[in-house]
């Protein structure tokens, strides 16, 4: 086999959609995780500065953002090393698949464990769905404020302006004792106007589109992992049926000899 013939095989050993959907989840993680951390800190810098001046009424805010960083942290390792072991699943069934009339057969063990990753990313494209609808509530909030501010923007001559206001309290990030909680007229344009708002806005829009193209990874590597299963369980019904086969052969075979043997010692 020249080098040529050798490439080609390598080549169609590899599990090409397998790899489309480890770049996809990989870039999603990647996307929700970078801007989701950042837009966080921004968040919470736009808080402590415009909505809410004293340090407890948004304490505990402060701490859940803390956790929801470290959970960032997590997800990415996880999501990091699980897209490494589907690849290599992936791998594994390609080559069960390519390899099915050789003497490569497929164990109890490998089909158990393809079925158990089906299950498991079943389970993680449902927490990815709830992860994707979170993630557009701050996109949601700051689009009502940014939507608040070109209002504001045509009127800034106007004394009217100081009655359209925005109130984070509302939402319930800030308790309704946080002084101010809530921003008005030229001071909430110039919030809108500051760079903190501006990149945070722009990065919970990125992030928000990360988690969705994790979703959809996931949801391609549902597809690929259940076509796999399907695939190593008709592979081992075919060596099951070819060595049932092979076993009647050499019997009809044996059966044919002893046939001959006896019609030659009659003879």
């Amino acid at each position: 086999m020249g080098c040529f013939e050798c490439c080609i095989k390598c080549l169609g050993g590899v599990p090409y959609a397998s790899l489309v959907a480890t770049i996809l989840c990989f870039s999603g993680v990647a996307l929700f995780c970078g801007c989701g951390h950042v837009a966080l800190t921004g968040t919470v810098a736009i808080l402590e500065t415009h909505f809410s001046k004293v340090t407890s009424d948004h304490a505990m805010l402060t701490d859940i953002i803390q956790l929801m960083q470290y959970v960032i942290y997590g997800i990415a390792s996880f999501f990091f090393l699980y897209g490494i072991i589907l690849l290599a699943e992936g791998f594994y069934t390609t080559s069960a698949v390519k390899e099915l009339h050789s003497e490569f057969k497929t164990t109890i063990c490998g089909r158990c464990i393809s079925g158990m990753f089906v299950f498991l990313t079943y389970i993680l494209g449902i927490a990815w769905l709830g992860v994707f609808g979170f993630s557009a509530v701050p996109v949601f909030l700051f689009y009502n404020m940014w939507s608040t501010c070109a209002t504001i923007a045509p009127m800034a001559n106007l004394t009217e302006i100081d009655s359209i206001c925005v109130d984070v309290r509302q939402y319930g990030i800030i308790p309704w004792n946080a002084t101010p909680g809530k921003a008005c007229g030229s001071t909430l344009g110039d919030i809108c106007s500051t760079s903190e708002f501006y990149l945070s806005y722009h990065l919970y829009i990125v992030a928000c589109a990360g988690a969705g193209a994790t979703v959809i990874a996931l949801i391609h590597f549902l597809m690929i992992l259940s076509a796999n299963w399907a695939y190593l369980k008709d592979a081992s019904q075919m060596h099951a049926y070819q060595d049932i086969k092979m076993k009647e052969e050499r019997e009809l075979q044996d059966i044919t000899s002893r046939s001959k043997e006896c019609l030659n010692s009659y003879t």
